[in-house]
């Protein structure tokens, strides 16, 4: 089973990663870009077939190591 955790800085965080992209972008000519946030995104194989068990090990997974719950989120979605 694929889960995928899609990990994004907090409402609120700084986000100089994103605001260099999206001054870059702007000066490419894209003008009617907003602000721009920048996240990463991490796709796990399990070996869990239930997919609420496996969603629930996703989510155990982003909480001990691979989001930093201060300063971010994090989604699960299981494939």
């Amino acid at each position: 089973m694929k889960a995928t955790v899609t990990v994004m800085l907090k409402t609120g965080v700084l986000d100089p990663q994103g605001k260099a992209i999206g001054q870059a972008l702007h000066g490419l000519g894209f003008a009617g870009v907003g602000e721009v946030r920048a996240g990463k995104v991490i796709e796990l194989e399990l070996a869990e077939t239930d997919p609420a068990k496996a969603k629930a090990s996703a989510e155990d997974m982003a909480r001990k190591l691979l989001a930093n719950t201060v300063i971010e989120g994090f989604k699960v979605e299981i494939a």
